[in-house]
């Protein structure tokens, strides 16, 4: 579709940088994202706007909140919102600096850098895929073709709606020591595939990151379009969860499943790992190869 944002339904790059921002008190952002819009919405970058920026403007899109702070037995989910999330994509990392400082400049003065964070594609399989740094494939059951297109973007609501989607971003913090303390089989039993061949286990316990999140297992089912990709820096690293979806439905549906709320039964992936963001997005259509921001009255 020649109305979505072309990085939503790309493979994920060799390289990107996640730019997060806030609106500064008492700014107007509609001259940002005046230039924003104009900047272009090609292949190496996707842009989503949060709820605030939205409401700043004195407007409203239907189908985007607030990200819920979940609390499970034993585990915390926060909420982080923000006002702006920019996907930089691309294979030369200095590039994508070079990018990020561009739009840092053009969204002055009315949005401030909140948070930057490197990612990068790890390890790719014999499909292509990448890996998380847990070692597993990450991605598996994304829907593919008409299917994808179902699953992450906006349908039948409108010009100014059509081709858009909803994005939900949350970063988890691995402790990778612990991960590696478990044996091959307690691993493959976390995860619910085994590493050496990417298989699901059918007897893998309950609490298993696969039979927890199985999209097809929900009712409505739950499909999204994952475009997740390792991070790490000098004190951590981990995996930058991207969801893309036609609504925040499905990916909230996984979540509370995963947080213990629906059955008591915790996603066993807070085992060695744990969210520390967690925010909602609506990502913008196109038109003309600019992003359509007729939706917010620009």
């Amino acid at each position: 579709m020649d109305s979505v944002q072309p990085g939503i339904l790309l493979p994920v790059p060799q390289c990107c940088r996640y730019l997060t921002f806030g609106l500064i008190p008492g700014a107007d952002p509609s001259k940002g994202l005046e230039k924003l819009k104009e900047y272009g919405a090609g292949e190496g970058m996707v842009v989503g706007l949060g709820k605030s920026v939205v409401s700043a403007l004195g407007e409203a899109v239907e189908g985007l909140r607030p990200f819920p702070s979940m609390v499970g037995p034993g585990v915390d989910i926060p909420a982080t919102p923000a006002a702006l999330w920019i996907w930089l994509r691309g294979d030369d990392p200095g590039k994508l600096v070079q990018a990020a400082n561009d739009l840092k400049r053009l969204l002055s003065p009315a949005f401030r850098v909140d948070e930057v964070i490197d990612g990068f594609k790890h390890d790719v399989s014999p499909d292509g895929l990448g890996r998380d740094l847990s070692g597993y494939e990450d991605g598996t059951e994304n829907p593919e073709g008409e299917d994808a297109l179902k699953a992450a973007v906006v349908t039948a609501a409108g010009p100014a709606m059509d081709g858009s989607s909803f994005v939900a971003a949350q970063r988890w913090v691995h402790e990778l020591s612990i991960f590696d303390r478990m044996s091959a089989q307690e691993r493959d039993h976390v995860i619910g595939r085994r590493a050496s061949d990417n298989e699901e286990l059918e007897d893998a316990p309950e609490s298993a990151h696969v039979k927890r999140t199985a999209q097809e297992d929900f009712e409505p089912e739950a499909f999204v379009i994952r475009r997740s990709m390792p991070w790490a820096d000098a004190t951590s690293e981990g995996l930058e969860f991207v969801a893309f979806g036609a609504s925040l439905d499905a990916f909230e549906a996984q979540l509370t499943r995963m947080s213990g709320l629906e059955d008591g039964i915790v996603d066993a992936l807070f085992r060695f790992s744990r969210p520390v963001t967690g925010a909602y997005f609506w990502c913008p259509p196109v038109k003309d190869g600019k992003l359509n921001l007729s939706a917010i009255g620009m």
